[in-house]
C-alpha cells in the first residue's frame, strides 16, 4: 500500500504523522511511504531523516494526496485537505467530529473511510490512541493554567504553589481519566490545593490511592462542583465521552462565582468543551475573557511540544497504521473489534453511533456499510 504523511497546516500545528520510526516499520512491510517535504520539521526531523528509513520526499500536498491510498495525520482536516480526499483513500487521524457537523458532511461527501484515533478502543474498552495526547495535554493544562494566573497575562496574580507563609492555589480537575490524573499530577508537583472530581466512585478510588492524600477527591455533582467554584483560582476541564461532545460541566451563570481574574483551561474543547462559554482558541492567541474569567482553550495542545507529542503520537498509532496497510480497513476491523470502533465514515455514511447521533446524520453499522462501499 503506499501510506501518506502530509505537512498539518492546522493554525500552530507541529506535529507530524509518522517519525521515521514508523516509516521504518512500513517500509518493512514492503508499503511505500510519501512524505510531504518539511512534514517533521515542526518535530525536528529533517526530510533525510525520513529518507534513510525509506521514505520518498514529495514536494506538495497534491502530489502526496494524489498518489497516496493510506493518509496519516494528527489533526482533522482542513477545508482545502476536505478537497483532495476521494473515495480511494482511508484517513487515519485525529477527528473530533461530534461537535463538527460540517466537517462530518464534507467527509460524507467525500466517500472517503476515515478512521478516528479518538475512538479505537483495547481489548479493556480503553482508548489508546487518545491516552498518550491525554496524558500530554493534561500536562500542558497545568503548566498553560499556572502561566495564565499571571498577573501581566490578565489572570489574578497567584502562584500555583504558595509560598512559605502564603498559601497556595486552589485547583479544581473535573474529570478523573486520563487527562484529569495527569493535570492533577502536575498542579500537586507545583504544590496547589488540588481537588479532582469524577462522577466514577471506582475510579475516585482509584485515584485517592494513587495520589495518597495528596489530592482531594470528590463526587461531581452539580452542587459539588457550583460550591467549589467561588474558591477555585484554576479550573481545568478534562470530561470525556466516547467519541461523543463533551458534556457541559459549568455553565455562564456559574462563571459569575468565581473570583475575577481565575483561569479555566478546557482540555474537552476538542470535543465541543464542559464549560457553556468555552470556544475554540489557538496557541497565536489561547485565551479570551468572559465574566472576568480568562478561558484557556486551545485545540491542539499538545502540538505545542511536537517533539514529545509526534515521538508519543507514533509510539501509539504504529501498530495500527501498520495493520491498516497491510490488511486494509474491512479486514483489519474484521479481526479486531477496537480498531473497528475508529471507523468513523465510510462511502458517505456515518458508522460510529455517538457522532450520528450529535451531527443528526443516520446511523449505519459499519459491516453494512463496508459491503456497500466494496
Amino acid at each position: 500500500m503506499i501510506v501518506g504523511v502530509p505537512t498539518e497546516v492546522k493554525a500552530d500545528e507541529y506535529r507530524v504523522g509518522l517519525t521515521p520510526a514508523g516509516v521504518r516499520e512500513l517500509a518493512e512491510h514492503g508499503h511505500e511511504v510519501l512524505v510531504q517535504h518539511g512534514a517533521g520539521e515542526g518535530s525536528a526531523i529533517s526530510n533525510r531523516e525520513y529518507e534513510a528509513q525509506g521514505a520518498r520526499i514529495v514536494r506538495d500536498a497534491e502530489e502526496l494526496w494524489g498518489a497516496a491510498e493510506l493518509i496519516v495525520k494528527v489533526k482533522e482536516p482542513q477545508p482545502h485537505e476536505v478537497q483532495l480526499l476521494k473515495p480511494h483513500h482511508t484517513l487515519f487521524t485525529y477527528l473530533h467530529l461530534a461537535p463538527d457537523a460540517a466537517l462530518t458532511s464534507s467527509l460524507c461527501a467525500s466517500g472517503a473511510t476515515c478512521v478516528a484515533y479518538e475512538t479505537v478502543e483495547d481489548a479493556r474498552g480503553r482508548l489508546p490512541l487518545l491516552a498518550p495526547m491525554s496524558e500530554v495535554a493534561g500536562k500542558i493544562a497545568t503548566q498553560a493554567g499556572a502561566f495564565m494566573l499571571e498577573k501581566p497575562l490578565g489572570g489574578r496574580g497567584i502562584l500555583l504553589g504558595g509560598v512559605p507563609g502564603v498559601g497556595s492555589a486552589k485547583v479544581m480537575v473535573i474529570g478523573g481519566g486520563v487527562v484529569g490524573m495527569n493535570a492533577a499530577f502536575i498542579a500537586v508537583g507545583m504544590e496547589a490545593d488540588v481537588y479532582v472530581f469524577d462522577r466514577d466512585l471506582n475510579r475516585l478510588r482509584e485515584l485517592d490511592v494513587v495520589f495518597a492524600g495528596r489530592a482531594h477527591t470528590c463526587f461531581s455533582s452539580t452542587l459539588e462542583v457550583e460550591q467549589r467554584l467561588p474558591e477555585a483560582d484554576l479550573v481545568i476541564g478534562a470530561v470525556l465521552v466516547h467519541g461523543a461532545r463533551a458534556p457541559r460541566v459549568v455553565t455562564r451563570e456559574q462563571l459569575k462565582l468565581m473570583k475575577p481574574g481565575a483561569v479555566l483551561v478546557d482540555v474537552s474543547i476538542d470535543q465541543g468543551g464542559c464549560f457553556q462559554t468555552s470556544r475554540p482558541t489557538t496557541h497565536s492567541d489561547p485565551t479570551f475573557a468572559l465574566e472576568g474569567v480568562i478561558h484557556y482553550c486551545v485545540t491542539n495542545m499538545p502540538g505545542a511540544v511536537p517533539v514529545t507529542s509526534t515521538k508519543a503520537l507514533t509510539n501509539a498509532t504504529m501498530p495500527y497504521v501498520v495493520r491498516l496497510a497491510d490488511y486494509g480497513v474491512a479486514a483489519a476491523a474484521a479481526a479486531d473489534p477496537g480498531l473497528a470502533a475508529g471507523v468513523n465514515v465510510v462511502g458517505g455514511e456515518v458508522t460510529y453511533a455517538a457522532v450520528a447521533e450529535a451531527t443528526a446524520r443516520p446511523h449505519v453499522p459499519l459491516q453494512a456499510a463496508l459491503a456497500r462501499a466494496a
